[in-house]
């Protein structure tokens, strides 16, 4: 188990030997007059001028092909709440180091300073012709679905709040695996999903177009039922048709998935599940229940969260560098639902991979495809050519990409030299 850092750890980190994470670097010479003149003036009117001309050629004179906006207002940020967009800036530069390290991708982060959703959407869509992508963080919901949906229609660039779907990505590619290891059936399974977040409800859409057809959702108030009129329009897509008691709600449940607070369900609940139930308590710091007491009351569970210390760590991370990498790779217009179910099966297909030796000495033990190991690591570096170039196919072959004669050989051999 790493040791954990302390706060004066976390702050030097932060500060020396410079203050943040992330910096600008130039991709041309700039040593020789030449080199000046083809960098500013008058080399630049040339690119500037062809740009006008064709929109497109852009993706071929700048670096917008490989730069994604890393965009927040601070309202939901990790466990900390409503804290402020300059307040979230650690985080989305923290975002920004994960694109590079792990896809290549260059980021700028951009804290957006309103909780108005028409200002924030009119800010992002009028800076997005300088991006090749956009990834929304770490803004609460319901707000969140409104500004995605905006985005998504008024952009021709890859918009996509992480905050939703990766977790949905990464914690489908587990169940898949999960249900496979136990036996059961993706259109069989009984799912609970304790938080009715932006997380909650995308993984509950996720889930559905995979094929679950029983999926129960409680908030702060209990199970999101149509008796309710408190229920806002997002929640209603998962309103069970009665009020249940908890018992009954976790009864024969084959899957819990976690995406609350400490102590929103517990070893009380889970003991009425059916036999080999996947438990994702996936709140962080502090998930719903710690391992060894889920553990301890179902040892026939298979167990994930979204910490780093334990087995199956369900990480985003798994997710944003690689589904923007091949999105973005074949210019597509939009990360649509056959892009997202596409990196949730890479993903599940590469965890049943043989392990390589480097994961060994990175993790200190040996691992293997089973119950402590449903999805990869985040540090197998084949994440990038597996999960990448599926989401570029998936993007060519539903018509998110308009790109013609798409090579995935050629694009996987490309990818597995993008990161060392």
């Amino acid at each position: 188990m790493a040791k954990r850092a302390t706060e004066q750890e976390a702050l030097d980190y932060h500060e020396f030997p410079q203050p943040g994470k992330i910096s600008v670097e130039t991709t041309k010479p700039v040593a020789t007059q030449r080199d000046l003149s083809m960098a500013y003036t008058p080399g630049v009117a040339v690119p500037c001028l062809a740009i006008e001309k064709n929109p497109e050629d852009a993706y071929r004179y700048t670096a917008k092909s490989n730069l994604v906006a890393v965009i927040s207002n601070g309202t939901a940020v990790l466990g900390l709440g409503n804290i402020g967009a300059l307040a979230s800036k650690p985080v989305m530069e923290g975002k920004g180091v994960l694109f590079k390290s792990f896809s290549g991708l260059d980021s700028f982060d951009i804290e957006v300073d309103t909780q108005s959703v028409d200002r924030f959407c009119s800010v992002v869509s009028a800076i997005a012709p300088t991006f090749g992508g956009i990834n929304l963080e770490d803004i609460k919901a319901p707000e969140c679905f409104e500004i995605e949906k905006r985005l998504i229609e008024e952009l021709d660039i890859p918009v996509m709040h992480d905050d939703q779907h990766g977790t949905a990505v990464i914690s489908t590619a587990a169940i898949i695996n999960a249900c496979e290891i136990t036996n059961k059936k993706i259109d069989e399974i009984k799912i609970v999903i304790i938080g009715a977040g932006a997380a909650a409800i995308s993984c509950g859409r996720l889930y559905r177009h995979m094929g679950v057809k029983e999926i129960l959702m409680l908030d702060s108030k209990g199970l999101v039922h149509k008796g309710r009129s408190d229920l806002n329009i997002y929640k209603h897509e998962f309103a069970a048709d009665n009020y249940l008691e908890k018992e009954k709600i976790f009864k024969g449940a084959d899957v819990a998935v976690g995406l609350s607070k400490p102590g929103t369900f517990d070893v009380e609940d889970i003991k009425h599940m059916a036999e080999s139930p996947i438990i994702f308590t996936l709140a962080n710091p502090t998930p719903e229940i710690m391992p060894e007491e889920t553990r301890k009351a179902r040892p026939d569970a298979i167990i994930a969260t979204g910490r780093s210390d334990f087995s199956n760590q369900v990480n985003n991370v798994l997710g944003f560098p690689f589904i923007f990498r091949g999105a973005m790779d074949v210019r597509a217009k939009k990360i649509n639902i056959e892009m997202k179910i596409a990196a949730a099966r890479a993903l599940a297909e590469l965890a049943k991979k043989e392990i390589p030796e480097y994961l060994t000495e990175v993790y200190g033990k040996k691992m293997s495809f089973g119950r402590e190991y449903i999805i990869p690591a985040p540090f197998d570096k084949r994440l990038v050519v597996e999960v990448s170039s599926a989401v570029a196919q998936a993007a060519v072959d539903s018509g998110s990409s308009s790109m013609k004669d798409f090579d995935i050989k050629s694009y996987r051999k490309e990818l597995a030299t993008r990161i060392k």
